[in-house]
């Protein structure tokens, strides 16, 4: 926690925050004043904040993570589910553990964090729940059958699930990123990388930051009526 932070505010929880997506929207939420406890398989400590080791497949790690959250003695009123990894390949030459890896992380392991967040929003009175998804969750991407269908599977929680706690107070999207520079994405080959920039209509790859904004705006007050959407921000990737 930073100095910025009043001492009652509530609780954010960021997975997936040592890199990519997760860590600029936890610098994004610290930089407003928001408390934010990230969760990874790499935990890191410096004077931004904490990030505590979780392995969020494993329904122990999980629950040991959300117990150390509860010492903060802070209302949990925010969630946003950064966690993913791709394993790549062609269906007819993907193997069983590159399939069930990436549902595991992606989809199991959103399930499993959400399943420990609920529970402590509605004592908090309600919350917000964004989920990093993919325009590839939505129309599909060669090569990618595992991390297509564990995104497409997010959008089916989030929706759901925004059904589910809607009467409790607390809001459930998605966001779906296009291409985003990530250290994950810096390994695709450059042909991959040209094609899917000459798919967007504005002409560049979109920075992490860009989609940590859209997703403060999702946890924010401003977006107090909205619930159970999935937002695209791709710069017309998929349009």
């Amino acid at each position: 926690m930073t100095s910025k932070e009043p001492s009652n505010a509530p609780v954010t929880v960021v997975t997936g925050a040592a890199s990519g997506i997760g860590l600029a929207v936890a610098t994004m939420l610290r930089a407003r004043g928001d408390c934010v406890v990230g969760l990874d398989c790499r935990p890191a400590h410096d004077d931004e904040g904490s990030i505590l080791a979780c392995d969020v497949t494993d329904t122990a790690s999980v629950a040991a993570a959300f117990l150390e959250i509860d010492g903060l003695d802070r209302p949990l009123r925010g969630l946003v589910q950064c966690a993913g990894i791709t394993r790549d390949g062609v269906l007819w030459k993907m193997d069983d553990e590159a399939w069930e890896s990436v549902l595991r992380v992606n989809l199991t392991g959103a399930f499993k964090v959400l399943r420990e967040a609920i529970p402590r929003m509605r004592a908090a009175g309600g919350g917000s729940v964004v989920h990093i998804t993919s325009i590839n969750g939505v129309r599909g991407k060669f090569g990618q059958t595992n991390y297509s269908a564990s995104k497409a599977g997010l959008i089916g929680l989030t929706k759901s699930a925004a059904r589910e706690v809607g009467a409790f107070g607390i809001r459930v999207n998605a966001v779906a990123p296009g291409l985003v520079r990530t250290a994950m994405t810096e390994g695709l080959p450059e042909e991959a990388r040209e094609r899917a920039l000459s798919e967007t209509v504005l002409g560049r790859v979109a920075e992490p930051s860009d989609v940590a904004a859209v997703v403060c705006f999702l946890l924010s007050d401003a977006a107090r009526h909205v619930t159970g959407v999935v937002l695209n921000v791709d710069g017309g990737q998929d349009i």
